[in-house]
Formats: C-alpha cells, sequence, structure tokens
C-alpha cells in the first residue's frame, strides 16, 4: 500500500472518507462476513478507523484510503479470531465459520452494492417501528452520528439509543442476517423502504442537523440507492421512477439554493441559469416512466409538482395547485399544506392563502412564519411583513436561517 502525502489532510476530508466507507463496510460485514449482530460489524468498523487515524497521522494518507479501510476491516475480523479469546467466545457464534477459517473475499463495488441493498431492506423490517427503521437507515446507511439523527428527528441522544439498542437486539434474533430474502419479503417492505430513501433524501436537501442547510452527499447517497431498487428486476419500478424523478427535479436546483453570501435561497429568487438541465431531464425521463404503471402514489404527485416548478409555463401554479389538493387527499400534513399556500396565492388570491395559512397548526415553526411573511409581501403590507419575520427570527435555531431573516428584514421597506 503505497502512501500520500506525509501530513494528515484536513479533518473535514477525513470525515467524508469515513462517513462514506462507513456504511459500505458494515453492510458487507454483516452479509458477506455473516455478522448477524450490527453492533459487532459497527464496533469493527469503529476499529478500523481509529487504526487509520494513528497510521495516516504518521505516514500520511493512502492513494487508495477506502481500499486501505477495508483490507484493514478485514484483517481485524482475521486477526481477532485467531488472537482474541473474547472474539472466540462472543463474536465467533455470529460468524459463518468455514473449519476453522474466516471466508476471505476482496471487497468489490459489486459486493457493496448488493449489500447495501440488502442491508436496507433488512432494516425495513415489518417487526419495527417506521421510527426504528429511519433510525437504524441514517445509522447504518449514511453513516450519520447518533447526536445527528437525534437533531434530525427531533429527539434525544438517549432515544435515540434506546431505539437503535432495540432495534438490534430485534434484528439479531433468528437467522435474519443470513437468510436470504424472498421476493416477498422485498415486495412487502419495498413501501417502507421508499419511505426511508425519501427522507434521507429531505436531510440532504434541507439538513436540519448542519448549519451547512444543503448536505449533497446526503442526497447523492439517497439517489443512488434508489438507482440500486431500480436496477433490480424482480422489484416493481414505478413508484422507484416516480421518486427518482423527485429526486432529480430537486437535485437539479441544489446549486441554485445557495445565494452569493452563502445563504439559502428561495425557489423565486433562484438564478435559473444555475439549474442543472441534465437532471432536469433525466427527471422527466423517469417520470413518463412512472406513468407506466397504474397507482398514482404520493412520490408521483410530488415528482409532478417539483416538474412545473422548473417549467416557466404561465398556467403552472393552477396545475401545481390541483396536484397539492390530491397530494393532501392521499397524505395530509401540515407542512405540505404550508407549500400548498404559496402556490394558492399565486394560482389565485393571496388574500385566499392568508384566510388559509392562518389556520394551520405550525405556530412554532419559523417557516411558517416566513411564508406568512412572503404572503403578505406579495399583498404590500411591510408592516405584517416585518412582524411576521420578527416571530421567524424568534423560532429559528441555526445561524445561517437567522441571517437569512435578518438579511429580509433589511430589505423589507
Amino acid at each position: 500500500m503505497t502512501y500520500g502525502h506525509n501530513k494528515l489532510k484536513d479533518s473535514i476530508d477525513i470525515s467524508k472518507i469515513f462517513k462514506d466507507e462507513y456504511s459500505n463496510l458494515v453492510a458487507v460485514l454483516c452479509h458477506y462476513y455473516h455478522i448477524r449482530d450490527i453492533q459487532s460489524a459497527e464496533d469493527i468498523v469503529s476499529d478500523a478507523f481509529v487504526i487509520a487515524m494513528k497510521t495516516w497521522s504518521i505516514k500520511g494518507i493512502p492513494d487508495s484510503p477506502k481500499a486501505w479501510l477495508r483490507k484493514t476491516a478485514k484483517n481485524i475480523i482475521i486477526d481477532k479470531h485467531r488472537r482474541n479469546k473474547t472474539f472466540e467466545e462472543k463474536v465467533v457464534p455470529e460468524i459463518n465459520l468455514h473449519g476453522d477459517r474466516i471466508t476471505e473475499i476482496e471487497i468489490t463495488e459489486k459486493i457493496i452494492e448488493d449489500s447495501q441493498l440488502r442491508m436496507i431492506f433488512h432494516v425495513c423490517d415489518p417487526r419495527l417501528k417506521n421510527d426504528a427503521q429511519l433510525c437504524l437507515s441514517l445509522r447504518i446507511l449514511c453513516g450519520f452520528s447518533i447526536p445527528e439523527i437525534s437533531i434530525a428527528l427531533l429527539s434525544n441522544k438517549e432515544s435515540i439509543n434506546k431505539k437503535l439498542y432495540r432495534a438490534k437486539k430485534t434484528l439479531k434474533t433468528g437467522e435474519e442476517f443470513i437468510k436470504t430474502l424472498s421476493q416477498e419479503d422485498y415486495l412487502s417492505r419495498l413501501d417502507n423502504v421508499l419511505r426511508v430513501i425519501y427522507l434521507i433524501f429531505n436531510e440532504g436537501y434541507y439538513s436540519s442537523v448542519n448549519e451547512k442547510n444543503i448536505r449533497h452527499e446526503i442526497c447523492w447517497e439517497a439517489m443512488h440507492l434508489c438507482m440500486v431498487l431500480i436496477n433490480q428486476d424482480y422489484i416493481p419500478k414505478a413508484k422507484m421512477h416516480a421518486l427518482m424523478a423527485l429526486m432529480c427535479f430537486h437535485a437539479s436546483r441544489l446549486k441554485a439554493r445557495i445565494s452569493e453570501n452563502k445563504i439559502n435561497e428561495l425557489y423565486q429568487y433562484q438564478n435559473r441559469d444555475e439549474w442543472n438541465i441534465e437532471l432536469i431531464k433525466k427527471g422527466e425521463a423517469f417520470l413518463n416512466l412512472s406513468a407506466q404503471g397504474q397507482e398514482i402514489s404520493k412520490y408521483h404527485l410530488e415528482a409532478a409538482i417539483a416538474y412545473w416548478h422548473t417549467t416557466e409555463d404561465q398556467s403552472k401554479w393552477e396545475k401545481i395547485l390541483q396536484l397539492y389538493n390530491k397530494l393532501l387527499t392521499i397524505e395530509y400534513s401540515p407542512i405540505i399544506a404550508m407549500n400548498r399556500t404559496y402556490v394558492l396565492a399565486q394560482a389565485n388570491s393571496v388574500n385566499e392563502a392568508i384566510k388559509e395559512a392562518q389556520k394551520l397548526p405550525l405556530k412554532g415553526n419559523h417557516y411558517y412564519y416566513c411564508l406568512l411573511a412572503e404572503l403578505y409581501m406579495l399583498k404590500g403590507d411591510t408592516i405584517k411583513q416585518k412582524t411576521y419575520l420578527n416571530k421567524a427570527l424568534e423560532k429559528a435555531t441555526k445561524l445561517n436561517e437567522k441571517i437569512l431573516i435578518q438579511e429580509k428584514l433589511k430589505k423589507a421597506i
């Protein structure tokens, strides 16, 4: 193994390498080394990261850091099997051994993809509650830390740790991680899997855990997981195509969502020249493919809404409003209703939108007050615009959001 720089690169680069490889290694250890206990796999990966930090701080980062980590994780299993009595007594029963040897494999991209596919369907086990599935997915598939998960799910670290512990304990029972999932298993868990991918993308699209609102790597990871699903012949495609279309349309505007001063830019103020036309075209292609099925899911409707947002069609607001109306009948939420009110102002009237917005139970949400401020700005009522911007400023918790609101207050004249 050759090494590059003599000194360790900055912590951001190292952190990204570790986060990228974390889910890959945990998935491979569970499915190709047949470790049933997710926690045991996580411990081995953590040990590999510790060894990497010590070695790389002296020798520098190797030319292929991911390959280095994969080889180190594999060596840890072998070394512990051979030399560690505790490992012999507690971990070996969790591993599928051939005689007195551990099966050695070359960890390829294909093996990683297969492992990720099986892992996401395993963590979406119907025995687990929805929030437990999401906790495990953020931890195992995205490498989120416990504090990050707690903030993303509006919970606390103790609660998240308990959920992860119980979920891992449930999955550890029986032969869960060494059995081959049947087609029936894949079909019955598909909706849960799509929901998790959708939520992962949303966390990247507007991060609740990071001052940097947009986390591109999380968006791309969600899109990658969706493509892994799409490439499987035995899984129905309509909803997957719709979800992929939705993510493509949203991802096409990622660059435009950041202003020159690094503040989040709202849709109506974005520079259209910075939209990614290639991703928009891919979104259109996936949206057309999604129409081949009979079912119209929330992903179809949200993808169609996102599509119309990429157009300059003068009649788009009425079309978007109709889509929102249908979406609310399928899956009502105050946030969806809040987003609809801006569309209502564009399609019908600002007064009607304000009346609908004031009915929403979102008094603790700073986005809600930002919306009301925007609606009163459209109406030309500067006094109420400032009033709601100040309320939004009180409720906002992230520094970059406070700066954005303060900038709006300065411009409100």
